[in-house]
């Protein structure tokens, strides 16, 4: 089945780059369709797990594994980050139409990118204590979370690799194939966890090992597609790895610092929520998990605009730019508002699935009644970093992140927090998200206005 030659991007560089013809909303489209159910299986199985751990009808253990998913969000933006260059790379290669600087690109970020997850790993491990601390753990929470990290951190670097193979495919199109590897991570997981958890009786451990083996499965699959339909990697050049770091890093830099503003946010409102005691703290491990199955969509957006973006910017197409960002929107706003309309309907069942406490219902279910408001501005950041991200204005995305992470978020969420406890907050974290969801995506179509007038006419 991958004998197929249309698929076969390297091999083919006199066929038109994929998203530089056809209708941009198509390709939107497929590419966040995809994108999607690669990570609605992921984020449920993620949902699943915690939902297994909470019928073991013990809020620390629930409590533990949302502190640790905190700091692994932190792991994870930074794999994001490390993403972005690739995807920005890669598909401008192929875009110009220059396949062997796409092969030679695709395999040195791969390796700086699970080089630098190695030692993101290395660091936290020791750093362990004061940053599960600081966020807020108990004596109790404290050791499921700290157990669960020690198990699991250490294969970090093989979800860099994985995370990198799946935006290797996407640049190059094959938006399916990369849906396929992710998709082996919720399989292994799917089949895997109720083993471990109840069946060898290892409880949160388990959920850690189950990650672990579910990383190695990403990694091989990945692997397969992408030198089997695409020979998109190649034997390492280190002169060429040295080489290709400079625009490497000049991109994830950036892009690491815009995507661990998330991670900082949500550790400060978890750390918010712990006030309020560990049933607080479980509703916002529940809020961790429901929101990224809800609001899957939005982040295969981001995820699917950026080779789209980048291949048209190769052919310096700036019409089919602009209109691959009006795309986005519209995407966003029938998929956000039917999102919410869902929550709102199934709040009160959400709650009674997790065997949720008096306290912790409350919190997710206003959660539920507020979340489109809040996510529809925070999609429009997500959709203009994508655009920063892979237009070169990397340190625009770093600002309008950041900028909602602390002037949109810290002080909204601490006095809302003071007026009205945990529900406080999360209206706080709504109304903070507004103004920079507004200037960031009108920034972003400025940024293709001026590419557009400093290009240079293709000859």
């Amino acid at each position: 089945m991958d004998s197929n030659p249309s698929v076969k991007t390297a091999e083919a560089p006199n066929e038109p780059p994929r998203f530089v013809v056809g209708s941009t909303m198509r390709h939107v489209l497929v590419m966040t369709g995809t994108g999607a159910a690669g990570l609605v299986a992921i984020f449920i199985v993620d949902l699943v797990s915690l939902l297994y751990i909470s019928w073991l009808n013990d809020p620390s253990l629930t409590a533990g594994v949302g502190l640790a998913t905190v700091v692994m969000f932190f792991t994870i933006s930074i794999n994001v980050g490390l993403m972005i260059p690739i995807g920005a790379l890669v598909s401008r290669s192929l875009g110009a139409r220059r396949p062997d600087d796409a092969r030679r690109l695709a395999t040195s970020c791969s390796i700086l990118m699970a080089a630098v997850a190695a030692v993101v790993s290395l660091i936290i491990l020791p750093l362990l204590p004061t940053i599960l601390t600081m966020i807020g753990a108990s004596e109790q929470t404290y050791e499921v979370a700290r157990n669960f990290l020690w198990i699991a951190l250490p294969t970090n670097v093989l979800m860099a690799i994985g995370m990198a193979f799946s935006t290797v495919l996407r640049a190059a199109g094959d938006a399916k194939r990369s849906m396929y590897a992710t998709l082996s991570v919720a399989a292994v997981t799917v089949v895997l966890d109720p083993i471990l958890i109840f069946g060898l009786g290892l409880k949160t451990n388990g959920a850690a090992v189950t990650i672990n083996i579910a990383r190695v499965a990403y990694v091989y699959v990945s692997f397969l597609y992408l030198t089997r339909a695409h020979d998109l990697l190649r034997r390492p050049d280190w002169a060429a790895l040295f080489t290709d770091a400079r625009p490497f890093f000049a991109i994830a830099i950036p892009a690491i610092l815009t995507n661990i503003a998330a991670p900082a946010a949500n550790a400060f409102f978890t750390g918010v929520m712990a006030r309020f005691g560990d049933q607080a703290i479980a509703a916002s491990a529940i809020i961790d998990r429901v929101t990224p199955v809800a609001f899957a969509g939005v982040f295969a957006l981001a995820g699917a605009i950026g080779p789209v973006l980048g291949q048209n910017w190769g052919a310096q197409r700036y019409d089919r730019m602009k209109q691959t960002l009006r795309d986005a929107l519209t995407f966003t706003i029938v998929y956000v508002g039917s999102v919410w309309l869902m929550l709102v309907l199934v709040q009160v069942p959400i709650t009674r699935a997790f065997n949720a406490p008096p306290a912790t219902a409350e919190i997710v279910q206003v959660f539920c009644q507020l979340s489109g408001f809040i996510w529809f501005f925070v999609s429009l950041v997500f959709v203009a970093n994508a655009s920063f991200n892979n237009l070169g204005y990397p340190l625009l995305s770093t600002f309008f992140n950041w900028g909602r992470a602390t002037l949109g978020m810290i002080p909204f969420a601490y006095f809302g927090a003071e007026i009205g406890g945990p529900k406080g907050a999360l209206v706080g974290i709504g109304a903070g998200s507004v103004v920079f969801g507004i200037a960031a995506i009108i920034t972003a179509f400025w940024t293709i206005r001026r590419l557009e007038r400093q290009a240079i006419p293709a000859v």
